[in-house]
């Protein structure tokens, strides 16, 4: 070829080229962003709505029906699910993959904006946002000291301020925190003493509280505007305002009502490390390095730390570029391990070190040249995209030992160094393009595989095959020329490691005389073949399946669910015991954060019945038990407090994938839908492996119903609306007007003591003041009655919907998920009600049935290449055969490591469809070039097998020894190529023994076969 003889030809050109490659590679490397997974693309938009003191139930009639009827006609929407709480509306659109979610986004908004009109008074603007998985935060930082008071202050004045100086940071937000409020607490026995309402008061502050412009005058040749200023300026300003009385005499506010600067009252309560405080959540921009904007702030932390108050201090509680740190070290930690068994492999087949470092040179252009690649994509460097290198190390070396090898025989036959070169480089570039090629081939299908599986794979599929090419080209021309230079001694025979070489010749004796007997026995070679086939196939059930490999990175979540509607005190108290129980894990504990009834991002929609614990173990170097293992016996553990449901998860890199067992239940009263999914836990509660079988409708809030009597109210005077008002105002509290204070802005709330609104008596007894100014007791005017309400409301396409969601315990996936159907199936469902089992399950089953379809066409792929590549049918169709034989080596390797089939084992499976046909290509190859030289058919075969056994040896051990690091899962994040490095190392092991001694039986049984119809079409 060309391009070889060139390469020898100019070796200063080559050189340069590959400086600037390695320049290039460091250039890029330094610039590639650096993450824990690839970029999933979720095209999922929610339209986020707030009702204020709203129930679930008008929440959904009143909100997200009209929303989710206005968006469900959008262009490529799949589904539609929105959740109803109590003062709040979320309606997620989940689009078709695929679609242009800027697009769809506006056309979101116009289809809102049209129905605005119709939502209550009171809605708030709807806000359209995407949902953007990257927007988590990446580091979590607490803040506590012995003033609780100034914790909030400090925190958004001096520490939030300063953290979104930092270079990559988006936005940071505060947990936690309080926010201040003015508070006007009223005196009701002084509202009746000089006849002055509530609505009155609030009338006044709103009216002395106001700025306007309201003309112009002229002055000499200038116009000056007129604006009169009444704004409040300080708290004072508040207490003078002047009220006036029911008999037109004035009052002041502080007359009225006790009027202080304090904080909203909470629900909440915030600890770090067992301390009251708050947490920031930093959140990088999108484009922003994870580890990078990591460091930034860890950096700056002895800056903030000292500008701080005496008596507060920092603590980073949830730092991710840890793990990702930990994880990328691991993996390159393989790469290097990996590099240097190849390394010592090539020098045990060599016998010189001059040999090994002109096939290794190729491995680390390779990678540069890869580095580089990805930065022009736009890929990530990431546990996966070094994976892919990690995994096609060995491969790297396949063509330049095929390439070296044969410049060896040319040298042999006392060719020139230089023409040695050309010579054998050229003859064997055309087959090592298309060797490389059928490996490359069967990455094309995996362009049409769509979801998860296409987005967290297709950049490994990218490093794969962009080392494949760089060292493809380094092969063709790198290799050539250093061979030309280098290889003087090495190709001298000095007798050095004769004892591998002895070894060699009783391996290829012996594989000779096993060749014999398979030739001789062929009908008995093919149906062992088949027999062991159809037995491997028996391991499947006890395989499994299952979505994703769970990592190990040491989060851990305690959900504590009190009973509906207890007060904080009771889950404070309940928390107080579990952190009893938690003491026994400080010796693996590094931080944890505690939040109890709400105020904070993870305890979302929570009330004071709830509590979340978030927790960060030391590495898992550090402790000798793994993060499962840990969750099992804290849950144990746990489940001995009384008065609350405990649930312990770990947090992975599948989390956010969705629940591993989702069971959606559809039909038309949310009444039955919650009966029904109570009957739905207790079912899959029995199936072994399910574990926290939970409800989305667990047992509902304790709820006061307040039934007015209009035809009593209208006697009075009154509307249903006017008493829901003040009935509204006295127990919650109402925004009279807002403060502003050093650019700060805050509420003014008017509300009631406390002590006059927290039992049922002060329900009844309360003061419903008339137009006429006569007041009389609430209970004179309603009825009261207490039920139990739902803590929120589902629905999916406009229908109401129930979830039952549950973790796995000790098995996979997918016979957890079958079981879960089968005692699904035995369930009598009422008529109009459904179940869909969703979740990591049916992403599971989805993205199997997309890699099946890609792993044909792969297959189709790579017999097209072999036909192309040999001009005949038949000769790639007997190639074809080393496939099957795959099965056996797959099915044995993850039953042997007890490992299930997931994505990153199907993706092996589909990477194995064209690496396991080279062997067979270089065998048949040699087969068909020593027929041609008119040797007997028996005698190519014998001569053909044994003096390919070498190359096959070298390649197939490169490729699999390489591959043993990431095997073994070792270091932090191996666990998500372990599945797919076990199923290439046992797959291609076993195919290889098929491949030697199966192939030539296929061969000679086609051989005959075509020579039958070939004697019997010249008869005709």
């Amino acid at each position: 070829m060309k391009l070889v003889k060139t390469s020898v030809k100019r070796p200063v050109g080559v050189v340069m080229i590959v400086l600037a490659i390695i320049a290039l590679g460091v250039v890029s490397v330094r610039n590639l962003n650096v993450d824990l997974l690839p970029k999933v693309d979720l095209p999922v938009a929610v339209v986020a709505t707030s009702y204020e003191d709203a129930a679930p139930e008008e929440v959904e009639k009143l909100i997200s029906e009209p929303i989710e009827s206005s968006v469900s006609s959008v262009e490529g929407i799949e589904t539609v699910q929105s959740q109803s709480q109590a003062g709040s509306s979320l309606v997620m659109m989940m689009f078709s993959s695929g679609t242009d979610l800027d697009q769809a986004l506006l056309n979101v908004r116009e289809s809102v904006d049209q129905i605005k009109g119709l939502l209550p008074d009171g809605a708030a603007n709807p806000s359209i946002l995407r949902f953007n998985p990257e927007q988590m935060p990446i580091m979590s930082v607490g803040l506590t000291g012995d003033k609780a008071s100034k914790l909030t202050e400090v925190a958004n004045d001096q520490i939030v301020p300063f953290f979104e100086r930092q270079s990559g940071v988006a936005s940071v937000t505060v947990e936690g925190a309080k926010d201040r409020e003015i508070q006007v607490v009223l005196d009701e026995s002084k509202l009746q003493q000089y006849g002055v309402t509530a609505q009155g008061i609030t009338q006044a502050l709103n009216n002395a509280n106001q700025s306007a412009s309201v003309g112009v005058v002229e002055k000499g040749n200038k116009d000056l505007q007129l604006r009169v200023t009444g704004e409040f300026e300080s708290v004072d300003d508040i207490k003078q305002t002047i009220v006036q009385t029911e008999r037109q005499g004035t009052v002041h506010v502080s007359d009225l009502a006790d009027v202080s600067d304090t904080y909203k009252e909470s629900s909440g309560k915030t600890l770090v490390n067992g301390e009251e405080g708050v947490v920031l959540s930093i959140m990088k921009k999108t484009d922003a390095n994870t580890v990078e904007v990591a460091n930034n702030i860890n950096n700056s932390m002895d800056e903030i730390e000292s500008d701080l108050p005496s008596g507060f201090q920092t603590n980073v509680i949830i730092d991710t570029s840890e793990y990702v740190k930990m994880s990328i070290n691991s993996v390159v930690q393989n790469i290097l391990i990996g590099g240097l068994i190849s390394f010592f492999v090539l020098l045990l087949f060599l016998k010189s070190v001059r040999a090994t470092i002109v096939i290794g040179l190729s491995i680390p252009i390779a990678i540069i040249s890869t580095f580089t690649l990805m930065y022009f994509t736009g890929e990530t460097l990431n546990v996966l995209t070094l994976g892919g290198l990690a995994l096609g190390l060995g491969m790297m070396v396949d063509s330049s030992i095929v390439i070296l090898e044969h410049i060896f025989t040319y040298r042999q036959r006392g060719y020139s160094l230089v023409d040695s070169a050309i010579k054998g480089a050229s003859e064997l570039a055309p087959a090592v393009i298309a060797s490389t090629t059928t490996t490359l081939v069967v990455f094309l299908p995996m362009v049409f595989v769509e979801g998860i599986a296409s987005d967290m794979f297709a950049p490994l599929a990218l490093a794969v095959s962009f080392s494949l090419i760089a060292s493809l080209i380094a092969a063709v021309t790198l290799v050539p020329m250093l061979s030309s230079k280098l290889l003087a001694k090495a190709t001298e025979d000095s007798g050095r490691r004769y004892w591998f070489n002895r070894f060699l010749d009783k391996v290829n004796n012996g594989y000779r005389a096993v060749l014999r007997w398979v030739l001789g026995h062929r009908k008995t070679t093919v149906f062992g073949t088949i027999a062991i086939i159809a037995g491997s196939l028996a391991l499947i059930p006890m395989i499994g399946a299952s979505f994703m490999p769970s990592s190990d990175q040491g989060e851990l979540q305690v959900s504590v669910e009190t009973q509906p509607g207890s007060s904080f005190e009771h889950t404070e108290a309940v928390t107080e015991k579990v952190d009893k129980k938690l003491e026994k894990y400080d010796d693996v504990m590094e931080t944890s954060y505690l939040n109890v009834g709400g105020g904070g991002a993870m305890a979302m929609g929570a009330t004071g019945g709830s509590a979340t614990y978030m927790m960060q173990l030391v590495p898992s170097s550090e402790r000798d038990r793994s993060t499962g293992d840990i969750v099992q016996d804290m849950s144990d553990d746990l489940q001995t407090v009384a008065g609350a449901e405990i649930s312990v998860s770990a947090t992975d890199s599948a989390s956010g994938m969705g629940n591993p067992i989702q069971i959606s239940l559809n039909g038309p009263e949310h009444e039955v839908l919650r009966q029904l999914a109570g009957e739905v836990v207790n079912t899959i509660s029995e199936v072994d492996g399910v574990h926290n079988a939970t409800s989305s409708a667990e047992a509902g809030v304790p709820q006061m119903r307040i039934q007015i009597d209009a035809e009593k109210a209208a006697q009075y005077g009154l509307t249903e609306q006017q008493i829901m008002g003040q009935v509204r105002l006295h127990f919650t509290g109402q925004v009279a007007s807002q403060y502003r204070e050093d650019g700060d802005e805050m509420d003014v709330t008017l509300m009631f003591p406390e002590e006059e609104r927290s039992t049922i008596s002060d329900l009844e007894d309360m003061k419903i003041n008339s137009p006429s100014g006569a007041t009389v007791p609430l209970a004179s005017l309603a009825d009261f009655k207490e039920v139990q309400g739902p803590v929120s409301l589902q629905r999916e396409n406009q229908e109401p919907q129930v979830n039952v969601s549950g973790e796995l315990g000790d098995r996979d996936l997918g016979s957890v998920t079958n079981d879960v159907k089968e005692k699904l199936d035995q369930m009598s469902l009422p008529e109009g009600y459904s179940y869909k089992v969703g979740g990591q399950a049916e992403d599971m089953a989805k993205s199997f049935s997309d890699l099946a379809i890609a792993l044909v066409f792969s297959i189709f792929l790579v017999y097209a290449v072999m036909a192309v590549q040999f001009e005949n049918f038949l000769f790639p169709f007997v190639i074809m055969f080393s496939l099957p034989a795959t099965v056996v080596g797959v099915l044995g390797g993850l039953f042997i490591t007890g490992l299930p089939l997931s994505i990153p084992a199907f993706i092996g499976v589909i990477m194995l469809a064209g690496i396991v046909v080279n062997n067979s290509i270089v065998l048949v190859d040699y087969i068909n070039i020593i027929r041609r030289k008119g040797v007997d058919r028996y005698e190519a075969i014998l001569e053909a097998g044994p003096s390919r056994l070498r190359p096959i040896l070298m390649t197939t051990l490169t490729t699999i020894l390489a591959m043993v690091p990431l095997g073994l899962a070792l270091g932090e994040g191996a666990e998500m190529q372990q599945p797919l490095a076990v199923t290439i190392i046992f797959g291609l092991t076993v195919s290889s023994i098929f491949t030697l001694l199966l192939i030539p039986v296929v061969y000679t049984l086609f051989d005959d076969l075509t020579a039958k119809f070939t004697r019997r079409n010249k008869k005709h």
